[in-house]
């Protein structure tokens, strides 16, 4: 791994855990998850992407230091065939946060923005800025140029590489449908203005090209 996430990772832990080998033993873990042979798109670079994304927008953020900490753990339990990734990662968070100085409160926070990205689509908190900006921040590649979104679906589907074509194809085409369906897909005004318009336009396309 980059020394500078490293470095992020420990810049972020170090005021609630003290005990370096802790967050050592922390990080080696959430690394290895990433990095496992089966990641392709749900990576370190996905990560780095997120952490970019909200040190950018920090100063607009209520709870900058949450939003890092649901970055690190939101994709941390990964399996392309279940359905509880969001709640294990969220599960995996509330561990190692119980073993710092994080208020039970914003421990919570945390485990509720990891959870909150199980569906995309389902109505969302209007008055509840960091989580829209989690949520929008994690779905940018959707609004990425052309050749950009065409390389995430193929990293997508090699992630998926143990379904069937058919029956891939078969799935893929109901979870595009229902992003293109939502009325909503940014939540935020910046997010909205420059990435919706482009991640209707890479959503369309894939779907006809399944």
């Amino acid at each position: 791994m980059e020394t500078t996430l490293a470095n992020r990772w420990h810049q972020l832990t170090a005021p609630l855990l003290p005990d370096e080998a802790a967050r050592t033993a922390m990080l080696t873990q959430l690394t290895k998850a990433y990095e496992a042979p089966g990641r392709h798109y749900h990576t370190l670079t996905h990560i780095r992407a997120l952490l970019d994304a909200v040190d950018k927008a920090a100063a607009q953020l209520h709870d900058p230091a949450v939003v890092q900490l649901a970055v690190w753990f939101h994709d941390a339990v990964y399996e392309a065939l279940r359905s509880d990734n969001e709640a294990k990662s969220a599960e995996l968070a509330r561990e190692f946060l119980a073993t710092t100085s994080l208020s039970a409160e914003r421990q919570a926070r945390v485990a509720f923005l990891i959870e909150r990205t199980h569906d995309h689509t389902q109505p969302q908190p209007p008055d509840d800025p960091d989580l829209l900006f989690f949520l929008d921040a994690d779905l940018a590649i959707l609004g990425a140029s052309e050749a950009r979104y065409q390389e995430y679906a193929r990293q997508v589907r090699q992630e998926y590489r143990l379904v069937p074509g058919l029956l891939y194809r078969r799935g893929r085409r109901k979870v595009l449908q229902k992003l293109l369906e939502a009325p909503v897909l940014y939540h935020t005004p910046g997010f909205r203005e420059q990435l919706d318009a482009a991640a209707r336009r890479n959503l369309a396309q894939e779907l006809r090209t399944l």
